[in-house]
């Protein structure tokens, strides 16, 4: 199963995230399928390649709690709903 996670960078008390793609059965900094955006807690910013988060949605991977709020923050699960109704 594949699980939309977050991947720590960055230095020492200046953390950065990466958002990707990776499999269930991968530690945190493990070798990820695919990078699908970039979180940074300290600026606030967000950075997503909505496409592949979409692709990857679609075909059925499950986001962490905290990629679940920043996706949600940047309303991509609309979109995702939107490309939903569409294909039905």
């Amino acid at each position: 199963m594949v699980k939309l996670r977050l991947k720590r960078c960055g230095r020492k008390q200046r953390a950065v995230y990466r958002i990707v793609a990776i499999d269930v059965r991968s530690r945190r900094e493990g070798r990820d399928l695919r990078k699908v955006g970039v979180y940074d807690p300290i600026k606030n910013q967000t950075y997503l390649n909505v496409p592949a988060i979409l692709y990857f949605l679609e075909k059925g991977a499950q986001p962490t709690e905290t990629v679940y709020d920043i996706l949600k923050r940047a309303e991509v699960f609309q979109e995702f709903l939107l490309n939903l109704k569409k294909f039905n």
